[in-house]
C-alpha cells in the first residue's frame, strides 16, 4: 500500500488527525516513536533549522526537497504531508514540485495561492489572481495522477481580501479536484481587537494574603502608590505592596 493510499484510509476513519511538525530526520524519528502515524514537513520549521529566521521565502524547493529526504529516510513508516508554499514558480514549477514529492514518498502535498517574493508589508500576505491560482490547482492536480500524491490547495487571501474571497476561492479549488482544501491565516490582530473576556475556566490566582481572587484581565501597570521594592499581584483587596514569600503564587 502507497503512503497516499495509507493516508486515504487514515483520512476515512472518524476523528482527527494530528500532524506534528517536522524539518529533519531526528524531529521525523522522535514523531514517529512518539506513535504519531502523520507529519507536517513545515517551511516556516525548515526556514528557522537553516536559516535561523522566520519564513520570508527564502528557502528554495532543493532545500524543502532534501529536509523531506531526511524525514523520510529517518522515519520511512511516517505518513508526510510535504509544504509546496507557491510551488516554486509557475503552474509548471508545481507539476515538476508534486511530481518530485510524489516519486519521494510523500503522502501529500500543500499548495498555495501566496505571491512570491513576498511583499515585506503589515497588511498581510498578497495572492495571485484567481484563475492564475486556479491554472496551479489545476496543474497539481494532473500531476499528482502519477503516483497518487494527494493535493491539499490552501488559500492566504482571508488578512487582505475578506473571508467571502476565501470562500469564492475554495469553492473554485475543489472545482479542479484537489483532495482537501483550506482557508488559514487569520486577519492580524490590532491592539484593540485583543481576546476579551478570558476563556471560561482560566486560573486565578490569589492576589492578597486573605486568598482574594484576582479580576481576569491582564495585569495592570504598576501604579503610582506602589512601591518598587517587591512585587505587586493585580487587583489586590488592599492595594498594598506585597512581601515576597516563596509560598506565594508569582
Amino acid at each position: 500500500m502507497t503512503a497516499p493510499d495509507r493516508l486515504r484510509a487514515l483520512l476515512a476513519e472518524p476523528g482527527f488527525v494530528t500532524m506534528p511538525a517536522v524539518w529533519d530526520g531526528l524531529t521525523g524519528k522522535m514523531t514517529a516513536a512518539a506513535g504519531f502515524k502523520t507529519a507536517f514537513l513545515s517551511g516556516s520549521c525548515v526556514a528557522a533549522s537553516r536559516l535561523g529566521g522566520p519564513d520570508l521565502d527564502l528557502i528554495s524547493f532543493a532545500e524543502m526537497y532534501d529536509s523531506f529526504n531526511m524525514v523520510h529516510s529517518a522515519a520511512p513508516d511516517l505518513l508526510i504531508l510535504a509544504d509546496g508554499d507557491h510551488g516554486y514558480g509557475n503552474a509548471m514549477n508545481v507539476q515538476r514540485t508534486v511530481r518530485a514529492y510524489g516519486r519521494a514518498g510523500a503522502a501529500a502535498i500543500l499548495i498555495e495561492d501566496k505571491i512570491t517574493p513576498r511583499a515585506l508589508t503589515a497588511a498581510g500576505k498578497p495572492c495571485l489572481p484567481r484563475e492564475e491560482a486556479r491554472m496551479k490547482i489545476r496543474a497539481a492536480v494532473q500531476a499528482a495522477k502519477e503516483s497518487g500524491i494527494l493535493i491539499l490547495a490552501r488559500t492566504d487571501c482571508r488578512p487582505t481580501q475578506g473571508i467571502d474571497e476565501a470562500v469564492a476561492r475554495i469553492e473554485m479549488y475543489v472545482e479542479e479536484g484537489p483532495t482537501s482544501c483550506s482557508s488559514t491565516r487569520r486577519p492580524m490582530m490590532t491592539k484593540s481587537a485583543a481576546p476579551w473576556p478570558p476563556p471560561r475556566g482560566a486560573r486565578r490566582l490569589p492576589c492578597c494574603r486573605r486568598g482574594h481572587r484576582a479580576p481576569r484581565h491582564p495585569a495592570p501597570r504598576r501604579p503610582r502608590w506602589a512601591s518598587r521594592s517587591g512585587p505587586i499581584r493585580p487587583g489586590c483587596c488592599r492595594r498594598r505592596r506585597l512581601g515576597s514569600r516563596p509560598d506565594w503564587p508569582r
